[in-house]
């Protein structure tokens, strides 16, 4: 079966993206980037849904570190976050590369859960 990880601080989004990939996957979640990326190197997962701002270590620095571990360089990840594509800190989002971006609010659902299996299936 393979593995999500979600690193969000949002526990609602949590149990809600738990409650429909669970079925289908192996969810595991993290509520920093600091437990996230432990998370992340232990269990090696097939794909992270990473938000950006959270507490202890946000998004972006917990991926500039993974991607300096021999998995993480290519581990794919789609970042999910209330940030506009402008915000100063989604500037680094290229350099780091996230597999995809998505604005929380802009994306449905079911466009998120469809980009998912698509990633999972390659």
């Amino acid at each position: 079966m393979k593995k999500i990880l979600i690193i969000d601080d949002e526990l609602a989004y949590v149990k809600l993206l738990r409650d429909v990939l669970s079925s289908t996957y192996e969810v595991l979640d993290a509520q920093n980037g600091q437990t996230g990326l432990e998370i992340s190197l232990k269990e090696k997962p097939d794909l992270i849904l990473l938000d950006i701002r959270m507490p202890i270590m946000d998004g972006m620095t917990m991926l500039k570190k993974l991607r300096k571990d021999h998995y993480g360089k290519t581990a794919k990840v789609i970042l999910l976050t209330n940030l506009e594509a402008n915000d100063t800190i989604v500037k680094q989002v290229v350099e780091d590369q996230p597999t995809y971006y998505f604005v929380k609010s802009d994306i449905k659902l079911e466009d998120l859960l469809e980009k998912i299996k698509v990633l999972l299936a390659s």
